[in-house]
């Protein structure tokens, strides 16, 4: 076996992680995604309200939590190896550009997938806005030294919910600029387009700066068992900050937890963080568990590490279509459970969803599982067909 072979398995065992775990993130979104379009009234409450929600419900939701962070803070990584094979010039043109066109991206295909309003009526900034603006701020942050950026990083995750009591009088500019950095809102931008902020960048771009430091345990020359002690102590300082931060329930996160009528409640409330803007327990308790899972998997392969990795080596191609494919199910169950095409209300906020329509929860789950498994074999032939493909075009797709 030639030396070029043996290097090239060398680092695709050491990145295979990155890839499994991208994968396995993407398989439990759909989840939540699948049951924000076909589970019964899911578009017209809150499965986290204590008030409201049960066990199953809540916990359906709360796994998806882990979702969003890792998906950010691996695309952290994921830049800083990138920047392996790139200068730093080119490294930062790369961002700032690729951060461009995941916002047009947004802003066009994902909104349009979202509500399938061709009026675009309301315009809603998710999870690829967030990686937007955090690549472009990252096409500046790496210029600085890798602890500057990780001082940087830390202040915004650790600090930003400081910050939580300022707020600006409605309809201002400071009011609209506080809103697209820490505050969600929905505001009225003309009398028939709402802008909806879910996803504030202040903290976002401080995940995605601390998932490019992390980056720096995967180059080539990284001791391997060096990077496994160091994802095993942080993830496990990160659970612990949170439980000490989340017992003491003074710092960290808005939303403060309370003994409930029964044990397994009162859990639920201690595990009911805050995802807008994601609270530092809430990036505690995510990113705790994500830098487990990177320790648990770090040079592991199995015919299920290979399972995810199909996904994750792909993850917009997924994203985007996955929200097409799980919005058209929707779409057909409302016309087979009788409803007419003129009675579907593409432009009322629920993306055409009515009230009183859709399926149980454990049939939301057996649609979630046969989406999953029929991107396999697209995410499989995407994959091999876009690496034949030499043009950098592809690297932004």
């Amino acid at each position: 076996m030639s030396t070029t072979t043996l290097v090239r398995k060398a680092v695709n065992t050491r990145v295979s992680s990155i890839d499994v775990l991208r994968g396995l993130v993407m398989i439990i979104m759909a989840l939540d995604h699948t049951r924000d379009y076909l589970h019964i009234n899911a578009m017209f409450y809150n499965p986290v309200d204590l008030e409201t929600t049960t066990p199953f419900l809540f916990f359906t939701r709360f796994i998806t939590h882990f979702c969003a962070p890792s998906f950010v803070f691996l695309s952290g990584i994921s830049a800083y190896l990138s920047g392996q094979k790139k200068t730093r010039q080119e490294l930062s043109i790369f961002l700032l550009t690729r951060g461009f066109w995941l916002l047009f991206l947004e802003l066009s295909v994902l909104n349009f997938a979202f509500w399938f309003d061709v009026t675009f009526s309301i315009i809603q900034l998710q999870v690829m806005w967030a990686i937007g603006i955090s690549m472009l701020v990252l096409s500046s942050l790496i210029y600085l030294p890798k602890k500057v950026i990780l001082g940087i990083g830390l202040i915004l995750v650790f600090g930003h919910n400081a910050l939580d009591g300022i707020t600006f009088p409605a309809g201002t500019l400071l009011d609209f600029i506080w809103s697209i950095l820490h505050q969600p809102k929905l505001i009225a931008l003309t009398n028939s387009t709402k802008l909806i902020i879910m996803y504030p960048v202040l903290p976002w771009i401080g995940i995605m700066a601390l998932g490019y430091c992390v980056g720096e345990l995967y180059r080539n020359s990284f001791d391997p068992e060096q990077r496994r002690r160091i994802l095993l102590k942080t993830g496990l300082l990160a659970l612990g900050v949170f439980f000490l931060l989340r017992l003491v329930n003074i710092y960290g996160d808005s939303a403060l937890w309370s003994v409930q009528a029964t044990a397994l409640f009162t859990i639920i409330s201690f595990l009911n963080v805050t995802k807008y803007p994601p609270s530092l327990l809430y990036a505690l308790m995510t990113l705790g568990v994500g830098l487990l899972i990177l320790y648990a998997i770090d040079g592991k392969r199995s015919k299920w590490t290979n399972y995810l990795t199909t996904y994750g080596q792909v993850p917009l191609f997924y994203y985007v279509l996955h929200f097409f494919l799980i919005h058209l199910i929707s779409v057909a169950s409302l016309l087979l459970a009788g409803n007419s095409w003129a009675q579907i209300n593409f432009q009322n906020g629920t993306g055409g969803i009515m009230p009183n329509q859709g399926l149980p929860l454990f049939a939301t789950y057996l649609i979630w599982l046969i989406v999953v498994l029929s991107f396999y074999p697209m995410c499989h032939w995407y994959y091999s067909f876009k690496s034949t493909k030499k043009s950098k075009i592809w690297s932004y797709l």
